[in-house]
């Protein structure tokens, strides 16, 4: 069999883990060959072996039947390999062409020479209809575009293999369709392509074949035609996992959160970047505020949860106006948060996982007496959460949460927000960068929130996630609300146009 790229028995350790033991993959010339599994099952790591950021302890690469030594990602563009990375490497302040070319420019007399340069961009982007203006910034085109210039970068290398680290993350539906049909070009041209990713129903749409890993080992690799999306998750987790979000219908009464014509100012680019956006959320109800990143969304939370200040108008809890009020007193108010970033805003990362449990509750009588914390009762309470929210960690109350997966540092945050018990909830990302297992679990977890009469407030980026937890939806675009929709009554595709801004409904 002629395999373009195979990596042979390749293990990488990392100190106390090995993140890839023993792990075979071969990829086929023109082929699409996903790789899956869950967090931290060594994907990005494998790939970066081929990339020559790392070097494995043990194993052998051949590119071509040939076995190579990748020492860094130069050697790698020298063998026809290229790769778009999960967070683009681009420099903001050069142009489209500008960052095409860098570190492989042409020069003529010391002097830049980029008429051919910009030639063979054109025509490369005409080719694979990627279509970009070659002297836009960086910092001015949306994200879906930022990713067609990286992979323009990778083809004006003249790259045969091109891996794609989570490549739709980001994107909208609209681009995430078109990125498909890319890839397909691509192969028809003769390219081989692997795509490292945790959505089963891309790999579905585009993959010719998939190698599942888990927890650092190779478990297999199948025909994607003949494999259910089931089965895949099967592989990829060690055990059945539900797709079906199981809910009844909302039943919603009181108002617990009323947003009142609230609009934040960004002094930085001298603008508001949330524009006068009112809105209500009952108990028993999820209202999800859906939106592609940047449209104002973080700053909208940030403004009801206190982190930062609003210009203008007012977050009203349960009746009582907690616009002026401090984050604790927020937080005492009844606002639990489960924040965006879970290394920023979530957890105290040299703390322990029992530490980091209390946080906003050691000054409770529960925790503290006289000023003095009661260890005894820290220490069960976090026996209590880590048993009934199954929080795996290397030592239980005392791991620090720095050396927790991020699977299991979130469990630990949405542990203490539910646990407050509070009126309303709100989830920021609740399942970014989780594999299926993990996410069901979330689901679940705030579906149970919801039927136990709280209010929701989940703001999702996963259009999965908007239409299979919401009870109600809201898309943001560029600060403002811009429709509001039933899931039951609304498609995907449809929601894509509005988190586009090629459509709007004053609502």
């Amino acid at each position: 069999m002629n395999y373009i790229i195979e990596m042979l028995n390749i293990t990488k350790e990392f100190p106390g883990i090995k993140a890839n033991d023993n792990v075979t993959l071969q990829l086929k010339k023109g082929e699409i060959h996903a790789l899956l599994g869950e967090n931290g099952a060594g994907k990005s790591t494998l790939m970066s072996v081929l990339f020559g950021l790392y070097q494995p302890e043990e194993g052998i690469i051949k590119v071509r039947g040939e076995e190579v030594a990748i020492t860094n990602p130069n050697d790698a563009n020298d063998l026809g390999i290229g790769m778009v990375h999960q967070h683009f490497k681009l420099v903001h302040n050069f142009t489209v062409a500008e960052n095409i070319v860098l570190g492989y420019e042409d020069t003529k007399y010391g002097f830049l020479e980029y008429r051919d340069a910009i030639k063979k961009i054109k025509s490369l982007s005409e080719q694979y209809k990627l279509k970009v203006d070659v002297n836009s910034l960086i910092s001015e085109i949306s994200v879906g575009m930022q990713q067609r210039v990286e992979i323009l970068k990778m083809l004006y290398r003249d790259a045969e293999i091109l891996i794609f680290d989570e490549p739709t993350a980001v994107l909208t539906p609209q681009e995430i369709e078109e990125l498909m049909h890319i890839m397909r070009d691509m192969t028809k041209e003769g390219k081989s392509i692997v795509l490292i990713t945790h959505k089963l129903n891309e790999i579905k749409q585009v993959a010719d074949r998939c190698s599942v890993l888990r927890k650092g080992k190779y478990i297999g690799t199948v025909d994607v035609a003949n494999t259910t999306v089931d089965k895949m998750a099967e592989m990829m987790v060690g055990r059945e996992v539900s797709f079906k979000v199981d809910k009844e219908k909302a039943k919603p009464s009181d108002v617990v959160l009323t947003v009142d014509h609230l609009s934040v100012f960004n002094q930085r680019i001298n603008k508001d970047v949330v524009k006068d956006v009112s809105f209500e959320v009952k108990k028993g109800e999820i209202l999800c505020i859906a939106g592609i990143e940047g449209n104002g969304q973080t700053q909208l939370i940030e403004a009801i949860t206190g982190l930062t200040q609003s210009s203008n108008g007012r977050v009203v809890l349960n009746n009582q106006d907690l616009s002026n009020q401090s984050i604790r007193d927020r937080n005492v108010a009844g606002v639990s948060h489960i924040p965006e970033d879970r290394h920023k805003h979530g957890l105290v990362l040299d703390y322990t996982l029992e530490e980091n449990l209390i946080l906003q509750s050691y000054f409770t009588e529960k925790f503290q007496k006289n000023g003095f914390l009661k260890f005894d009762a820290i220490h069960t309470h976090a026996e209590n959460l880590i048993d009934s929210f199954d929080i795996r960690s290397g030592k239980g109350p005392s791991t620090i949460a720095r050396s927790m997966s991020g699977g299991n540092q979130q469990k630990v945050i949405v542990a203490r927000e539910i646990d407050r018990d509070t009126d309303l909830l709100i989830a920021v990302q609740p399942t970014r960068g989780l594999d299926v297992g993990a996410i069901e679990y979330i689901h679940k977890q705030l579906i149970a929130q919801r039927d136990a009469g709280k209010a929701v407030l989940l703001i999702s980026l996963e259009l999965d996630e908007v239409m299979n937890v919401s009870d109600r939806i809201i898309v943001m675009y560029e600060g403002e609300t811009v429709g509001e929709f039933d899931p039951e009554h609304v498609t995907e595709n449809e929601l894509g146009l509005y988190m586009a801004g090629s459509k709007r409904s004053d609502h």
